[in-house]
């Protein structure tokens, strides 16, 4: 099982670089990766060529396009552009290859708007998206159908998987364009080493969450490629697309206290109501997952505490 020829693409991101950690320390030793100078997965021959020469025998897919609120809404064309274009190519180019094993990650903002809550796998296209971040929902949810419609046509196996929002190491801590997490992070120290009064956060602080460590999701993703290797995969095949959550939730308004606690910022906080909440609540059912076996390992607090250490690192190198 540890020599399996694995493709991860998208290994440089958050998700990617933490589940290369993950199958290195578990001692997988044949595992292919490609940076994105080295091979543009929007570029269609390129991935048909790189597949078809190496016939990798799973191919898990990080790779993605990512942002906050902000950058979804305000880069919505490069978000659907380029997401469905990561997507296609490399499924269908694993199809032509006869790579039969795929896992494909997407994200919790595939669901409505106005889910029943927790959001289970079959709420799929019952409503509308949340407009915020609705060009990287689409481009999502046509990976999701693409690895359905081959599964249902030519019997593949290409299983989805749905994080709930992730955060961690390697993240976007970019002021505009990042993450909740990970802008809070930064507005919080900013503000703790230049001495102000307060921080500004966009909304009403009312919406409600729960939050992956990326460990976590790299560990989930390893316990399903150790069944879909294994081919112990009725169940996978039965259910295709999967939730990956955590059952921990938590309002954006606590979210924000917390981390102000861990960054020691004594400051006050401003919930700029002018600006968009996004969903009201989003929480993700996680039965499946939990019933293949897997639970969550690491706390809100202590992956708080663990992604605040590590910013601290990559700032101060």
């Amino acid at each position: 099982m540890k020599n399996t020829k694995i493709f991860i693409a998208g290994h440089e991101g958050m998700v990617g670089s933490s589940l290369l950690e993950e199958l290195n320390e578990n001692q997988y030793t044949n595992i292919l990766t490609k940076s994105h100078l080295d091979l543009d997965l929007t570029r269609q021959l390129d991935v048909e060529k790189f597949i078809k020469e190496n016939k990798p025998e799973v191919v898990i897919i990080a790779a993605a396009k990512v942002g906050g609120i902000k950058a979804n809404d305000t880069y919505s064309a490069e978000f659907i552009y380029q997401n469905i274009m990561i997507a296609v190519n490399l499924i269908n180019s694993c199809f032509i290859a006869d790579v039969k094993k795929i896992i494909f990650l997407g994200s919790s903002c595939i669901y409505p708007k106005f889910s029943n809550q927790p959001v289970s796998e079959d709420e799929l296209l019952t409503g509308k998206v949340e407009s915020t971040n609705e060009a990287y929902a689409i481009a999502k949810i046509a990976g999701i159908k693409l690895c359905q419609f081959y599964n249902k046509q030519y019997g593949t196996k290409y299983i989805s998987l749905m994080p709930t929002n992730t955060y961690g190491p390697r993240d976007n801590f970019d002021l505009e364009n990042g993450h909740v997490i990970s802008g809070l992070i930064n507005k919080f120290h900013h503000a703790k080493v230049n001495s102000l009064s307060h921080v500004d956060v966009w909304g009403s602080g009312n919406q409600s969450r729960e939050f992956i460590f990326v460990r976590d999701i790299a560990k989930s993703i390893h316990h399903i490629l150790k069944k879909i290797i294994q081919d112990d995969d009725q169940e996978l095949t039965k259910n295709n697309l999967i939730n990956i959550g955590t059952s921990e939730e938590v309002t954006i308004k606590q979210l924000a206290y917390l981390i102000r606690d861990i960054v020691e910022f004594k400051g006050d906080i401003n919930f700029d109501t002018t600006k968009p909440d996004g969903t009201t609540r989003r929480v993700l059912n996680s039965k499946i997952i939990n019933e293949l076996g897997w639970n969550l390992s690491i706390s809100l607090e202590d992956g708080l505490r663990l992604t605040y250490e590590w910013y601290l690192k990559s700032i101060n190198n």
